[in-house]
């Protein structure tokens, strides 16, 4: 079931005075959207669709996040599709989240003061050409405080009819067009700080402070040093990573590879068909920007491959890299370099020449 398909089965079915039992088909199929939805969010995404807890919500809405933002809507950034109480329209929403601001604001007009002040400083620090056409904030046609909140707190907006509801393109190419502002969000989001006035608090934003990177006292001597070191040294894999190659992985399965990532470590992926085999480098690309993810992945997968393959007496693997958007120009800048590329896409996957010659993508 696609984006539009769902959205439209919710709104002619949803009734917050069935409440929440299973059985209540659309609460169900608002449990379903982890499952449903799985290979139509961005690379990296996962959502979840929420029709009340302890009892219905009068505004049913499905969560879409980038886990290494956040994963709990209680707190920080993230998007989210949110249907009016009447259900005439849904709204695809850049949200904060509200719940965490209730033992310092309450639950009323301090804690919308403060998310819509909030929401105006963050949508300021965004580039004015990627939030065009999404500047509205919500109607939720709804008067409980959480709502109203949603409503406080949006930083950018788009409201579909439910009667005029656009294409299932329209409606993945405005979710992944989100997803960037997502990320954009969340940088500037770390600049901010809350600072009281006489008008209660509100959020300012100052100069980012960007962790410390780099693999300092890593200096391997020769290739057997490296071997030892590399299990032993602290890989972080973010969320985000995780997904992707596990989405991958069960695609790429349907294509008659098979995906091995037990017992594979430092290696994010290895595929293999017949006696080949496919040394996988999987890379997140943060705010549309390829650059970064490329370079790492380009980097990552020439070390393994002549560390942990060609200094071990093994044959040279073929080279895939792995991302969670189209990279663009870098695909065949990959692809004269021997490594074919393979990204996610509104429809599915993608890839450069070489992963379409070898069967990965069609």
């Amino acid at each position: 079931m696609g984006i539009r398909d769902l959205l439209l089965d919710v709104a002619s079915t949803y009734d917050w005075k069935k409440g929440i039992s299973k059985g209540v088909y659309a609460q169900d199929r608002l449990r379903e959207v982890k499952n449903l939805w799985g290979d139509l969010v961005p690379g990296g995404f996962e959502a979840e669709g929420k029709g009340g807890s302890g009892g219905a919500s009068k505004t049913p809405w499905i969560g879409v996040y980038d886990p290494d933002i956040t994963r709990d809507p209680k707190r920080g950034l993230y998007l989210a599709y949110i249907f009016a109480a009447d259900l005439s329209t849904v709204t695809l929403t850049l949200q904060q989240g509200v719940t965490w601001l209730a033992d310092a604001l309450g639950e009323g007009e301090k804690r919308r003061v403060y998310l819509s002040g909030r929401a105006q400083v963050l949508f300021d620090g965004l580039p004015k050409d990627l939030v065009a056409g999404y500047e509205g904030r919500p109607d939720f046609k709804c008067d409980a405080l959480r709502a109203l909140s949603y409503e406080a707190g949006s930083v950018v907006a788009r409201t579909y009819g439910v009667d005029a509801m656009p294409s299932e393109s329209h409606l993945r190419e405005d979710l992944w067009h989100l997803a960037e502002v997502l990320q954009r969000a969340a940088t500037v989001e770390k600049t901010l700080s809350d600072e009281k006035t006489s008008e209660g608090v509100k959020a300012t934003s100052g100069a980012a402070k960007a962790p410390a990177e780099g693999l300092d006292g890593f200096r391997p001597k020769d290739g057997s040093d490296y071997v030892a070191h590399i299990p032993a040294r602290t890989i972080t894999k973010s969320r985000s990573h995780e997904l992707l190659v596990a989405g991958f992985g069960e695609y790429i399965d349907k294509r008659g590879f098979v995906p091995i990532t037990e017992k594979m470590h430092p290696k994010d992926l290895v595929l293999r068909r017949a006696d080949l085999e496919w040394l996988v480098e999987a890379k997140t690309v943060k705010r549309g920007n390829p650059t970064t993810a490329v370079r790492e992945a380009l980097g990552q997968l020439f070390e393994y491959s002549y560390f942990l393959y060609e200094q071990n007496g093994q044959p040279k693997p073929h080279l895939l890299a792995l991302f969670t958007e189209d990279i663009k120009a870098y695909a065949p800048y990959l692809e004269e370099r021997g490594i074919a590329s393979v990204w996610k896409t509104v429809d599915g996957w993608a890839g450069s020449p070489t992963a379409v010659a070898w069967g990965m993508v069609a």
